[in-house]
């Protein structure tokens, strides 16, 4: 299942039941697990870990050195879990001293053109849309969707299950399970499609939307608003998430 057109480095370790097509690169200190699929005109460059079941599109690049001045070249890696699908063009860059690795969990999707800078952490089941561009040493939680050609700046986070409007240009912390839109980009309300379809209860929804109208609505600075939803909410883990989500934020969120 490995084309003889392709280049594989002897120091690369390929896994069980791999197809990689014609005119694939692989280069030395990769692992490869079982069961990709690597097609023609990718690229896989040293310090890739690739985990199982990702498919990787044609001009796709993985674990190229990073676009940043202060790297000295130093032995780093692109951590790639399981059962992702990196189209065409995609992006991901490895790390540098500052952490060391880029990761990317497991069922993703990345669309054309994604570009996933150095230090990057993306959890789980995210989705990016076309030629959206993550800067370095970005946080993107599990299940968050991020529409085409949004632009985020190095070392903000991504909350779950929020979407990102396509064309934003975020600055700051986007907070979970909220929609962010508009220009200038602003909080929209919560992702209320999303929720459901991901099996939130109404109930829950409910109580994720009333901290929000405490946090953006009452009026108050951001810090007495979150001591108000522990003061008079029932904090459950979605309300405990977003209270530590934003008292973590140090960039400050979208609002």
């Amino acid at each position: 299942m490995i084309s003889e057109l392709a280049y594989i480095h002897p120091g690369a370790k390929i896994g069980k039941d791999v197809e990689i097509e014609p005119f694939v690169y692989v280069g030395d200190n990769v692992v490869i697990g079982d069961g990709n699929k690597l097609m023609s005109h990718s690229t896989v460059l040293p310090g890739a870990r690739i985990g199982n079941g990702n498919t990787i599109f044609p001009g796709a690049v993985i674990s190229a050195v990073p676009q940043d001045l202060k790297f000295k070249g130093e032995e780093t890696v692109a951590i790639i879990g399981d059962n992702n699908l990196i189209r065409e063009n995609v992006t991901i860059n490895r790390g540098t001293a500052s952490k060391g690795k880029t990761v990317v969990g497991s069922n993703n999707l990345f669309m054309e053109g994604v570009h996933i800078a150095h230090d990057v952490v993306v959890g789980s089941h995210c989705i990016i849309g076309n030629s959206s561009k993550i800067a370095g040493e970005i946080t993107i939680d599990d299940y968050a969707v991020i529409s085409g050609a949004v632009l985020i700046h190095q070392f903000s986070r991504v909350g779950s299950y929020c979407m990102i409007q396509g064309g934003s240009k975020c600055t700051k912390d986007v907070p979970p399970y909220t929609i962010i839109g508009r220009e200038p980009v602003a909080y929209c309300g919560l992702n209320l499609v999303g929720l459901k379809r991901h099996g939130f209860t109404n109930e829950t929804i409910d109580r994720i939307h009333a901290a929000y109208r405490i946090i953006y609505q009452s009026g108050l600075n951001t810090t007495d608003a979150l001591e108000r939803v522990k003061q008079e909410m029932e904090v459950t883990d979605e309300v405990e998430y977003i209270v530590k989500f934003i008292e973590s934020s140090e960039r400050g969120i979208i609002k």
